[in-house]
């Protein structure tokens, strides 16, 4: 597609084009992520998300009026309107700015909660700051600021960490996990050791929730138990299933050794329900994200029978935000009513009542 293709004023009459796809350009990374999030097969390969070992005992009586049907629910102590989070995918350019801005956006209009990318960039460099900066688009939903853990070994600290949250107007701040991804990636930090006592240290002196994340590869209960019993206050699998970011940096990597390597680890990961079941086994009130290859609403829907408190979505969104905001919005309304027709055909009205159902089984072949 061409650039002037792009051009075309946007059907909301901001100045903004309707598709966001942005130009791709050789060393910005957070560009090369999104297209190549878009344009390759970056999903995992012979893993899956688990969940469709899993389906509902359909209620042919349900006793209720689907309009009764409310998706509200609570996450940390506060009310939310949705149980749905668009997990951290961009931002840090121009263009990831414009996607980042129509996710913030929509997420307002819908009840969603919203992660942002990474802020490292902007607490680097002030002047792409207004990239993350969707709080004035978005100020009533949670919004979670993000940073890689592994920065804290790499001079980042209490006041970085602050200026990230500052930045994004954030309500908390998810670390995220990525170690498979920076070996493979051309830039990567290797040094994780000593992380946890880092965490535990941000975790006290941080006056927001610090919460921590995989980005795909998942995080299993027992690794679940050390974050949280360090302060985290809230744990978000991103299991295996969805995108694998060593399959990612594959395409990136100009190292034709650790190109060749990577596809050794396609199908490297914890399933995202194996995820949810284990760490809500080894904590059960701990708050839980389930995130990792979800698809729609009947995922999600999975995720939270399975001891999730929210569930996310990353990738499966992407397309449509990119493509325009009516498509975005099309998308969330859509996981939505799948979400409620779930909860319809198993006979509950609230989320409490899908959390705790007994109405969710493990298929025989499953």
């Amino acid at each position: 597609m061409s650039n002037a293709e792009h051009k075309k004023e946007s059907p909301d009459g901001s100045g903004r084009t309707g598709s966001l796809l942005p130009a791709a350009r050789t060393g910005e990374r957070k560009i090369e992520h999104v297209r190549l999030c878009l344009q390759e097969d970056v999903a995992g390969q012979g893993i899956t998300s688990g969940l469709e070992r899993y389906a509902f005992k359909h209620s042919a009586l349900p006793d209720l009026h689907f309009d009764e049907v409310r998706l509200d629910a609570a996450f940390l102590g506060r009310t939310v309107r949705t149980p749905l989070l668009i997990s951290s995918m961009t931002g840090g350019s121009a263009e990831t700015g414009a996607i980042n801005e129509r996710l913030a956006e929509t997420a307002e209009k819908r009840g969603w909660a919203l992660g942002v990318g990474s802020v490292r960039a902007a607490v680097e460099r002030e002047e792409l700051a207004s990239t993350f900066a969707v709080r004035r688009l978005a100020p009533s939903i949670p919004i979670l600021a993000n940073l890689g853990a592994v920065q804290l070994n790499y001079g980042f600290g209490v006041d970085d960490c602050r200026r990230a949250v500052e930045i994004a107007g954030a309500d908390m701040l998810v670390l995220h996990l990525n170690g498979l991804q920076e070996i493979f990636q051309p830039e990567g930090n290797l040094d994780f050791s000593g992380l946890l006592g880092r965490i535990e240290e941000l975790c006290r002196q941080l006056s927001v929730p610090v919460g921590v994340k995989e980005v795909g590869w998942g995080i299993d209960g027992e690794t679940a138990s050390r974050l949280y019993d360090a302060g985290a206050a809230f744990i978000d699998v991103a299991g295996a299933g969805g995108t694998s970011w060593s399959q990612v940096e594959k395409f990136r990597n100009p190292d034709p050794v650790r190109r060749a390597a990577a596809e050794a680890f396609a199908d490297w990961g914890n399933s995202t329900a194996d995820c949810i079941v284990e760490v809500r086994a080894a904590q059960p009130n701990g708050a839980l994200i389930g995130s990792g290859g979800l698809r729609d609403g009947v995922d999600a829907a999975k995720a939270l029978a399975l001891g999730a408190d929210m569930a996310g979505f990353g990738r499966s969104l992407l397309g449509s935000a990119v493509a325009s905001s009516e498509a975005l919005e099309a998308r969330l309304e859509q996981v939505e009513l799948e979400l409620r027709t779930v909860m319809f055909g198993i006979g509950v009205d609230r989320i409490d009542g899908l959390k705790y159902t007994t109405r969710l089984r493990k298929k025989a072949n499953g």
